[in-house]
């Protein structure tokens, strides 16, 4: 006897989205897409925002988030009726995009410590911003996997402290995002 189950749909595939907002540089928007993420208890992941066009007033903000496919066309959808929003991309869908973190790094530490963190980060071709007796701050850009495998690494030698500044992509090839 068949299942009444079977015939129910495949739980949708839950993934990492970028989505590029293009908004009107003025007070309030990015808490209003803020709000828009908390009251529907979705999680913003990373978060950047910079004016991109000065001329006209405009500022793209970068989101990753993650959810399901009809998730991430609600968000798009909720965010694109906001009236500040010219335009929301989501760089995942469109194809591959360049995506691009950085990280600096205070590791603290002496003797074979300090040795063993200017190895590793030469390893990882992270540049070295200030140096004293007894720490180091590295700068790290990377894919966000690559900055959370570097910070690991790291976290062996002697970490104390860790500021990323979010994610920032554009699509691949001519087209605009």
């Amino acid at each position: 006897m068949k299942s009444h189950y079977s015939d129910a749909p495949a739980a949708q595939r839950i993934a990492r989205h970028t989505l590029a907002v293009i908004v009107d540089n003025e007070p309030g928007v990015l808490a209003r897409i803020a709000g828009l993420f908390s009251g529907r208890g979705y999680n913003i992941e990373s978060l950047t925002v910079s004016e991109t066009e000065h001329e006209e007033h405009l500022s793209r903000i970068t989101i990753v988030t993650s959810g399901d496919d009809a998730a991430i066309a609600q968000i798009m959808a909720q965010l694109d009726r906001l009236v500040p929003v010219h335009r929301v991309d989501d760089l995942t869908a469109s194809g591959e995009a360049v995506e691009r973190e950085l990280a600096l790094v205070k590791v603290a530490g002496r003797g074979e410590h300090r040795v063993e963190a200017l190895r590793l980060a030469q390893a990882f071709g992270a540049r070295t911003l200030d140096a004293t007796l007894n720490s180091f701050i590295f700068e790290f850009t990377g894919a966000i996997d690559e900055v959370d495998r570097f910070i690991r690494v790291m976290a062996e030698t002697g970490v104390v402290d860790v500021a990323r500044t979010g994610v920032a992509a554009l699509p691949r090839g001519s087209s605009k995002g």
